[in-house]
C-alpha cells in the first residue's frame, strides 16, 4: 500500500505517527535542545554516576566505612610513597593499594566514607527540594489565582519568612533540637529536612505566583471558567502544566543549594550526626568528612580533597543541567536548533 504523504515547504515527506508525535510535543523539542547542550549532558552523566554510587554504596565501598584500624591511621593515598628508605615502613608516609584515597585519623577508609557520603548528600539535595517545590507551588498558585486579601496575606507571610536569615535559623533550630527524639531521627537528617522545608519555599512561591498572575487572564483560562470549571480544576489542569518549565528549572538549582548547605552545617558541627551503627543507611556525609579533616588540613590534606571535589562536581552538574533546562524550555527558543 502506498504511504500517505503531505506537502511541506521543503518538499514531500512521509506522514507517519512517529514523524508527527515529536512535532506535537513541546517537551520532546526541549529534550532535543537539552541533548545538544554539551555541558548539560555532562551534568546529567555526573548526576547519574553519583545517583548510582548512592544507591549501591553498600556494594561499591571496599571497606566498612566505620571500621577502625589504628595501625593504618593517617595513611596517605596509594600513589604516595616515601623516597626515604628509613620511612619505608611508616604508614603515615606510604600509601597502600588497600586504601586508594588513604585513611583518616583512626584508620577509616576515606574512599568508603566518600561513597557513603554520596548517599546522604543526594538525599539532602532531592527530598527537601521535592518538599520545597510542593509547598512553594501550592502557596504560590493559591496566592496568584485567588488574589485580593488572600494574596496579600500569603505574600506578607512569605516576606516574613524570606526576611529571616536562613543559615542562622538552621543553626538555631538544629542546635536546639539536636538532642531531642526528632533531632536523632535518621541521624539528624529528618530535622534538616524539616528546617529546609520551613524557610526555603519562599522563592518558589514567588516564582509560581508570578506565573499564575500572567496566565490566569489568558483565553484558555477564561474558556475553562466559561464552561464551569472550578478553581481547583483550573489550577491543576491549566495553570500548573503551563508553569512547569520555570518550576523544573528552580528545582534543579535548589538541589545543589541544599547539598552545599548540608556541607556547611556538617562542617560547623550541627549537620548530620556521624553514625556508630554499621547497618545504618546514613553513615556519614561529605560535610562531616570536611569537619573531621579540618584539624589535619596542613598535614593530611587528602582527608578534605575527596569530599570537596565531590561537592564541587555535584553542584556544577546540577548547575549545568539547570542552565540547560532553562534554555531548552525557554519559549523564545522554539523553532531554533
Amino acid at each position: 500500500m502506498a504511504q500517505k504523504t503531505t506537502t511541506l515547504t521543503s518538499g514531500t515527506v512521509p506522514l507517519t505517527a512517529e514523524a508527527l508525535a515529536p512535532l506535537s510535543n513541546p517537551y520532546y523539542e526541549a529534550w532535543r535542545r537539552l541533548q545538544k547542550n554539551k555541558a548539560s549532558v555532562i551534568g546529567l552523566i555526573v548526576i547519574a554516576f553519583f545517583t548510582f554510587v548512592a544507591i549501591f554504596a553498600n556494594f561499591l565501598a571496599p571497606h566498612n566505612a566505620l571500621k577502625y584500624t589504628p595501625s593504618n591511621s593517617y595513611r596517605p593515598p596509594m600513589w604516595v610513597k616515601s623516597a626515604d628508605p628509613a620511612s619505608a615502613d611508616d604508614p603515615t608516609k606510604n600509601g597502600k593499594a588497600e586504601f586508594p584515597l588513604g585513611t583518616d585519623t583512626i584508620g577509616r577508609d576515606v574512599l568508603s566514607r566518600t561513597i557513603y557520603g554520596a548517599r546522604t548528600s543526594m538525599m539532602v539535595g532531592l527530598i527537601p527540594t521535592i518538599i520545597i517545590i510542593i509547598i512553594g507551588t501550592t502557596l504560590g498558585m493559591i496566592s496568584g489565582y485567588a488574589g485580593g486579601w488572600i494574596d496579600n496575606l500569603l505574600m506578607r507571610f512569605t516576606d516574613i519568612i524570606y526576611a529571616f536569615p536562613d543559615l542562622l535559623f538552621f543553626i538555631i533550630l538544629l542546635t536546639a533540637l539536636r538532642d531531642t527524639w526528632i533531632g536523632q531521627l535518621m541521624n539528624g537528617l529528618f530535622l534538616l529536612f524539616v528546617a529546609l522545608a520551613i524557610v526555603s519555599w519562599t522563592g518558589t512561591a514567588r516564582l509560581v505566583r508570578g506565573q499564575v498572575l500572567a496566565l490566569k487572564e489568558k483565553d484558555f483560562v477564561e474558556a475553562a471558567r466559561a464552561i464551569g470549571a472550578g478553581p481547583i480544576h483550573i489550577m491543576l489542569r491549566h495553570l500548573l502544566p503551563n508553569s512547569l518549565a520555570p518550576i523544573l528549572v528552580a528545582a534543579t538549582f535548589r538541589v545543589p543549594q541544599s547539598i552545599l548547605l548540608e556541607a556547611i552545617l556538617g562542617f560547623i558541627g550541627v549537620g548530620v550526626r556521624p553514625s556508630t551503627d554499621p547497618s545504618a543507611f546514613f553513615l556519614t556525609s561529605w560535610g562531616v568528612m570536611l569537619l573531621e579533616g579540618r584539624d589535619a588540613i596542613y598535614s593530611q590534606v587528602w582527608l578534605l580533597i575527596a569530599p570537596a571535589i565531590c561537592i564541587a562536581l555535584i553542584m556544577l552538574a546540577f548547575t549545568f543541567v539547570g542552565d540547560g533546562l532553562r534554555d531548552a524550555l525557554d519559549p523564545m527558543m522554539k523553532g531554533q536548533a
